[in-house]
C-alpha cells in the first residue's frame, strides 16, 4: 500500500474486515462450524492486527487531547468488547450454539465499530490532529500492522 494517512490507511482496513464478516457471515450462516472456524481465523488476524496499531496509533495520540479523550475510550471499550467475543470463539470448548451466536455477536460489533468510527471518531480526530501527524501516523500504522501480520505468517 502507499504511504497515506492514518485515516485512509485504517479505511484500508477497514474494507478489508468488512469483507472477512462477509465471509464468515456466509459460513456461520450455513451452521458449518468447520467452515465458520476457517473464516474466523483471518478475521481475527485481522482485528488483532488492527486493533493493536490503531490503538497505538491513533487513539493514544488522539487521547493526549481533551477532546479526545471519551472518544478513545468508547472506542478502546468497544475493541476490548470484540477481544472477548475472539476469546469465546477461539476456545475449542465452546458449544455450537454459544458459538454461533457470538459470532453473529462479533459479525454484528465489528460492522457496528467501523460504522461509528468512520462517522463520528474519524471525523473529530481529524480536526485534532494535523496533516504532517496524520501522515506520520499512517505510516507507524502500517509498519506495525505488517509486522504483526509477518509475525503470525498471514
Amino acid at each position: 500500500m502507499s504511504q497515506s494517512d492514518i485515516f485512509s490507511t485504517l479505511i484500508h482496513h477497514h474494507d478489508i474486515q468488512r469483507k472477512l464478516c462477509q465471509d464468515f457471515q456466509h459460513a456461520i450462516t450455513q451452521q458449518d462450524r468447520p467452515k465458520a472456524e476457517s473464516a474466523f481465523i483471518p478475521l481475527k488476524n485481522e482485528l488483532e492486527a488492527h486493533a493493536a496499531a490503531e490503538e497505538r496509533h491513533l487513539y493514544v495520540p488522539v487521547m493526549a487531547f481533551d477532546d479526545g479523550l471519551e472518544l478513545s475510550r468508547h472506542a478502546i471499550a468497544e475493541h476490548h468488547e470484540m477481544d472477548e467475543m475472539m476469546a469465546v470463539l477461539s476456545d475449542r470448548r465452546t458449544g455450537d450454539e454459544r458459538f454461533f451466536k457470538t459470532a453473529q455477536e462479533l459479525i454484528d460489533e465489528t460492522l457496528h465499530h467501523l460504522k461509528e468510527e468512520e462517522n463520528e471518531f474519524f471525523k473529530e480526530a481529524r480536526e485534532l490532529l494535523d496533516k504532517p501527524t496524520q501522515e506520520r501516523l499512517g505510516k507507524l500504522y502500517q509498519a506495525e500492522h505488517q509486522a504483526f501480520e509477518d509475525k503470525h505468517g498471514e
